[in-house]
């Protein structure tokens, strides 16, 4: 569905309120808002309850948690665009299946074949904290195919802003293999789709709290793709995920320094993030000159995630959306794909969506308050590491040097 353009009521025929004529004049601005993609049928993946991510029931507990990918977090997600005061900036949109054949260009058959398997034997636990159960496949094909839709959406001029609100994650399914709750990749799916359909090359900007590491090994050896991921220093955590994130995983051959890593110190704030943004990720995608930027969101970078160690706050959320909206308006004729990641504080996790795509839209003010705790930040720590970031990126990264 699309919205016709809105405009200004006339302050000379009808009077208009200081709020009213500024809610009128942002909804100009935002050029139509932001197109959002969406089904239901991705709340019927069931992740089970345990300590934490386990599954496990040690016995001497009363009370069991959910695993934190699970449904109440989309929920909100959902509820707080719908009812939340960015509700007017925002059209709806019916996501659909992926169709197996399309997830070959990312992932192997015999993986793909792996998780049709399981599916029919009714589930199976692909790795640490990662359960197919009964009916995640069919999520798994929803999450990809509505990411898909999104990417087409604006490939095909409908739109200039998609968000692709799905679960279950896909950042760390790499082509062979499932990770970290996520079974397919969704933005490298639809990454795939665009280079596939005449984009002559794509950035990604990942800021979950996790590096993204099945995007950047499948876009690995290739300069098409621009991946780079801001994520607490966190390396390794097993088999499913061998890449440790640092700086030195930089790519191969043809994409030799397309892959670009920022390990941020846990802790890191808005203050921080803001540099890194300003010192590396933005020079970077100038210099990299993309068709279209996907922006693979995590509420997980927040001060409050249970499963993140970074102090992001809704402000630092709505500084990162104005950024990454000036790059796409820069270099990709507005061109954005936002994907959704992690994200595990129920609650705080959808006002730092609301606050992301408030500065996608370039809103002149926060349509909400930040409703917890602000913590004192000092970056000092942060700036250090970033400089030693830029530092070995302009002497290794080919394209640093001669863009």
């Amino acid at each position: 569905m699309m919205r016709s353009a809105p405009t200004l009521v006339s302050t000379i025929n009808t009077p208009v309120s200081p709020t009213t004529y500024l809610f009128q004049r942002s909804m100009a601005e935002s050029k139509n808002g932001i197109d959002v993609f969406w089904h239901e049928g991705m709340l019927k993946h069931e992740t089970g309850n345990g300590v934490f991510d386990t599954g496990m029931d040690p016995g001497f507990l009363d009370v069991l948690e959910k695993h934190p990918e699970n449904s109440d977090r989309i929920r909100n997600m959902v509820s707080i665009l719908k009812r939340g005061p960015i509700s007017p900036f925002i059209s709806w949109h019916l996501g659909s299946p992926a169709l197996l054949p399309r997830l070959l260009s990312f992932h192997s058959p015999e993986y793909i074949n792996e998780l049709v398997k399981a599916d029919k034997e009714g589930g199976k636990i692909l790795c640490s904290g990662t359960f197919l159960n009964p009916g995640s496949w069919d999520a798994a094909l929803l999450a990809a195919g509505t990411t898909m839709s999104a990417m087409k959406h604006i490939l095909d001029g409908h739109g200039k802003i998609a968000y692709a609100l799905v679960r279950p994650p896909g950042h760390h399914a790499q082509p062979t293999q499932a990770d970290g709750y996520c079974f397919l990749n969704n933005a490298s799916l639809a990454v795939r789709l665009a280079l596939d359909s005449g984009c002559r090359k794509v950035a990604v900007i990942d800021i979950d709290v996790h590096y993204g590491n099945g995007t950047a090994e499948g876009f690995y050896q290739s300069n098409k793709v621009l991946t780079i991921s801001l994520h607490m220093n966190h390396g390794s955590w097993g088999p499913s995920h061998l890449q440790n994130g640092s700086v030195d995983e930089i790519g191969e051959r043809e994409g030799y320094g397309y892959n670009l890593n920022i390990p941020l110190p846990n802790g890191t704030g808005d203050k921080g993030y803001v540099y890194a943004f300003n010192h590396l990720v933005i020079p970077s995608v100038q210099k990299f000159d993309p068709c279209i930027i996907v922006l693979v969101i995590g509420q997980d970078s927040s001060a409050f995630d249970p499963n993140g160690r970074q102090c992001l706050t809704m402000e630092g959320y709505r500084k990162i959306g104005q950024m990454v909206r000036a790059l796409a308006t820069e270099h990709c004729d507005g061109r954005l794909l936002i994907v959704q990641e992690g994200g595990y504080h129920v609650t705080y996790s959808a006002y730092c969506l609301h606050a992301t795509l408030e500065g996608v839209l370039n809103l002149p003010s926060p349509l909400l308050e930040d409703p917890l705790a602000y913590y004192p930040e000092d970056e000092a720590f942060s700036v250090e590491v970033i400089e030693a970031i830029k530092k070995y990126q302009n002497d290794k990264v080919p394209f640093w040097k001669t863009a």
